[in-house]
């Protein structure tokens, strides 16, 4: 999947639970340009649902995929605005 998308910038969050891979999600993406896609590598499957809500509910940012590989999951989150 990563493939489709031009990535502006990688976060390795593997091994950390939440709230730690929304948390640095945030931090990351407040430091890209508009249109920017940020991708998430994350252990925790917790995190799908995490970063999904997070995103539905945060203005600024979009969630554009996400995809399970292996033991790690991938966001990928663009910055709107």
């Amino acid at each position: 999947m990563s493939a489709e998308f031009d990535i502006a910038e990688t976060l390795d969050v593997k091994g950390e639970s939440c709230p730690m891979p929304v948390v640095k999600t945030k931090g990351a993406i407040d430091g890209l340009a508009e249109g920017e896609i940020l991708e998430v590598l994350a252990t925790d499957s917790g995190s799908m649902s995490d970063i999904d809500g997070w995103a539905s509910g945060t203005d600024g940012v979009e969630l554009v995929g996400q995809e399970e590989s292996g033991d790690v999951y991938k966001h990928y989150v663009r910055r709107t605005e």
